[in-house]
This record gives C-alpha cells, structure tokens and sequence, in this order.
C-alpha cells in the first residue's frame, strides 16, 4: 500500500533541442569490454531532495523539461540508445547510437510524504521510497529499448525529489554528476541564458575513427533470464552520518594513512569495516573490499578529466579479517 502514496501524473520524452543536428544523429560509440561487462547490471540510481520552492510545481516541472533538453545538447550520449547488433556465430554486439531518441521523463506525485519523512529514515527503506526512482528493476541491456538517462520529478507536500537512473554503459558517477552539474547551472539561469550555454563534449575513443570494432559476446539477456537468482532475505538499510562525525572519520583515515583519503572514503572504510567486524568471521578468513576507482587519470597516455563516459573499474582489496583495524 505504500507505493501507492506516490502516484504518476505524466509520462514524456525530452529530446536534445537541437535532435536534428547531424554532428548528433551520425554519432555511434562502440562499447569496450569494460561497458559490455556492465551490461547485466542495473541501471544505477542516484536522487537530489529539495525543500519545495514558491512556484507552482508545473512550472518548476516544465523549467526542468526545458534545461534539460539544453543540457542533453551538449551530452548527447544519455539521448541515445543501446543498439544490439546479431551476429552469424550466435553471439551478439552493441553500440551507442547518439541519435537524440530523448530521455524519460517522469512526474509523479506524494501529497502525504513530507521532508522529515526522508529525511528522519533509518533503518530498514520504506516501500514508497523505492517509487521515488524511475529505473528500478531495469538492467543495463534494456537501453535497445528505454532511455539511457531516466529522470522522475515527484512533488511531497513540502519538497520536491529529483530522481535518476542511468545505464553504466553509456556514463560513470564522475559523468552523471558533471551532467547533473551542468544541467543545475542552466536550470538556474534566465530563459535566455539558456542560449549561451556552449561546450564540446569529450568522449573516450577506445577505436580508430571510422573503423568498426564490434566485440561479440554472448546475449546477456538471454544469459541472465536462465540465471537470474532471487532472495528473500535482503534488505534495503538507510544510514545517516552527520557532517561532525564525517569529519572525524577522515581526521581519522588520514592521520593513520600515508596519503589523501576523502570524505566518502573514510565513510566507506567505516561501513566496510563495521560490517566486516559483525559477520561472524574468525580472524583467519581473508575478505575483500569492491570499489569504482577513476581510470581517467591512471591510463598512459591518461585522459582528460573531463572525458565524459564509463572509464571506471573496479578495485579489489583483499586483507584478513584480522587486520581490520581502522
């Protein structure tokens, strides 16, 4: 019954304002295999919470409809879809087709969800939070079909959130958050600086221009209907670190380490940890650690930092239960 106290007003697509562009229609970016080893994933989701401002909301509504189709002129790629390309040997390739098919646009409504509601959670999520997202439960090879970049606007009783879910294939979290940043300053101009908004986007290039890589691999979606597993007994849990003891955590981190943590990393470090130290394990067992490490920087020749795409790869870190000592 709680995802019933989010209800859908509308449903549309927003397309690049220029969709007709040629530079636009023509792009195609072939996937390399650290995009085509994501394409069993979920879309990754990501939300901004805002107190609710004096303007009606479908004003607010069709502001953000407008500045983002601004925005998506210049990262076109989140316009586009996956294309899934047969092959004779059974196996299948994918691309990106930048041909401005436009991103999904939600707004939905929770007139009995206030603020505090969210902003009070802990503990186990409450069904209705899961209806703030637009792309739960879409995986990655889906993008032949629905929008790379999905956006859901859903108006509380004394806020707004602005929901997110992206394919991995076409953007990592560096990407979506310079995406989101740009789409948050042209939103903040007047209607006519919406027109002086101009950037070049800098895509990765994995392949020689005009040269066609296609890499076959079996058909994830295929693979995954016959081995997808469920469980029962996960939980979604929501934790709230407050901005003092945040700053602890990284004076922490860093007085014990030989270089620069960050914030997020002294909290991921502490979690880990945390849940490490109540697993039941004896101090013998060897664990480890997942995290999405930035390649932009680490490949020779190193890319710009600006490179807009997935450059990202997972980092393992395997240490002894013992030595979890933070």
């Amino acid at each position: 019954m709680e995802d019933e106290l989010v209800v859908i007003i509308s449903k549309s697509v927003v397309n690049p304002r220029n969709v007709k562009k040629p530079t636009t229609v023509k792009e195609k970016i072939h996937l390399s295999p650290w995009d085509l080893a994501r394409l069993r994933f979920g879309y990754l989701q990501r939300g901004l919470l805002f107190p609710k401002p004096d303007p009606k909301t479908d004003i607010i509504v069709s502001r953000l409809q407008a500045s983002l189709s601004v925005a998506l002129d210049r990262f076109y790629p989140l316009a586009g879809r996956l294309v899934k390309v047969k092959n004779d040997d059974d196996t299948v390739s994918f691309f990106i087709s930048c041909d401005g098919s436009g991103v999904e646009f939600v707004h939905a409504e929770a007139k009995n969800i206030e603020l505090s509601d969210v902003l009070q959670l802990s503990g186990s999520v409450p069904g209705f939070f899961s209806s703030f997202f637009p792309a739960t439960g879409i995986k990655n090879y889906h993008g032949v079909s629905r929008s790379l970049l999905m956006v859901q606007v859903t108006e509380m009783k004394d806020g707004i959130f602005i929901g997110f879910g992206y394919n991995s294939t076409v953007a990592d979290a560096s990407s979506i958050w310079r995406f989101i940043n740009a789409w948050s300053e042209i939103c903040s101009k007047d209607s006519g600086g919406f027109e002086t908004f101009q950037h070049r986007l800098q895509l990765k290039g994995w392949f020689f221009p005009r040269i066609d890589y296609p890499i076959h691999i079996p058909d994830p979606e295929t693979k995954a209907t016959s081995s997808v597993t469920t469980s029962t007994n996960l939980q979604e849990k929501m934790f709230h670190v407050t901005k003092e003891n945040v700053l602890k955590l990284e004076a922490k981190a860093n007085g014990e380490a030989d270089q620069k943590i960050s914030s997020i990393q002294a909290v991921l470090a502490h979690i880990w940890c945390s849940m490490i130290k109540h697993s039941g394990m004896s101090r013998e067992e060897e664990t480890h650690c997942r995290l999405p490490i930035n390649m932009r920087q680490r490949l020779n020749p190193p890319l710009e930092a600006e490179c807009f795409g997935n450059v990202s790869q997972t980092g393992i870190a395997p240490v002894t239960v013992g030595r979890d000592q933070y």
